[in-house]
């Protein structure tokens, strides 16, 4: 039998009788999509105890809506041994910390309270705001009386009920004074929700803004909040993931406390609040769990 391989003229030539060719298929080519992050990713926050120290026996997860941008930060402290050289003869990882920093768009109050506050005893069904007036009453014949929760009834919340004064100002937001009787020109006098004015502002307009309270419906919520005993504050479990391109990175943390929570505004801008907050083990709880693609 002759070799598979021969040389003809300087030429390799192949044999194929001594060859079979295999009739299945190759194997399908496997695509991995190497891990990457994309996004903000999604989370949630589920409350386990409110800031007096009661276990909420049937929590209710939250999702953070609208999350803008979410930082991760694990760090440690490091202890090193010096001798009379110049480097360390040895390193030691001291405590460690894992810091979470979240920016949220959507506000939404009972994420707030499972955040920082945890006063849910003091959390009831209400609305305690204040009213802003961009519109104006003029003072009528005899200076009043003017009720101005009565005037702009068909903008405030059914039965809706005065609560204090915050001030009348005219037309250039100048505030004008309060007295005890007897105003005088630019001064007002009220008492339950109702002014009164000098004759001599019989026909002026004038801004009046005024806290109010009012019933609700199952969403909106008021609270007081409360100050507490150092050391009191509400405990959450939070959870994230952050998929794309087919993979997924996942992050729990068992037990959380959060120590900021910040709101700001800005002209001609949407506000974006923040808050932070760190995780920890108790006893020898394992801190939480991560996961990943690859």
């Amino acid at each position: 039998m002759g070799a598979p391989w021969s040389l003809d003229s300087g030429v390799v030539t192949f044999d194929s009788a001594f060859y079979t060719m295999d009739a299945g298929t190759e194997p399908a080519e496997v695509i991995v999509n190497p891990q990457f992050f994309f996004g903000p990713g999604v989370g949630w926050l589920t409350p386990l105890q409110d800031a007096f120290g009661n276990q909420i026996t049937n929590p209710s997860p939250i999702l953070i809506a609208q999350m803008q941008d979410v930082g991760l930060d694990f760090s440690a402290e490091v202890k090193q041994l010096y001798g009379s050289n110049a480097f360390a003869i040895a390193i030691g990882r001291g405590k460690q910390k894992m810091t979470v920093k979240i920016k949220n768009a959507q506000v939404h109050g009972a994420l707030w309270n499972a955040l920082f506050f945890g006063q849910n005893a003091n959390l009831v069904s209400g609305i305690y705001a204040n009213y802003y007036d961009q519109t104006g009453i003029i003072v009528p014949s005899g200076g009043g009386p003017v009720v101005p929760v009565t005037t702009y009834a068909s903008a405030l919340p059914t039965g809706a009920a005065f609560g204090y004064n915050l001030g009348v100002r005219d037309s250039a937001n100048l505030p004008l004074t309060r007295v005890a009787t007897s105003p005088a020109t630019r001064q007002y006098t009220v008492a339950s929700g109702s002014y009164q004015f000098a004759t001599a502002d019989v026909g002026v307009e004038y801004y009046f803004d005024f806290n109010y309270t009012a019933s609700a419906t199952a969403l909106q919520k008021k609270m007081q909040i409360q100050n507490l005993l150092m050391g009191q504050a509400p405990l959450f479990q939070f959870d994230m993931i952050i998929p794309y391109l087919g993979n997924l990175f996942s992050l729990t943390l068992y037990n959380c406390m959060s120590s900021k929570m910040s709101i700001q505004t800005k002209l001609d801008d949407f506000s974006v609040p923040d808050f932070e907050f760190d995780a920890f083990a108790p006893g020898a709880s394992p801190i939480g769990e991560l996961s990943w693609s690859m």
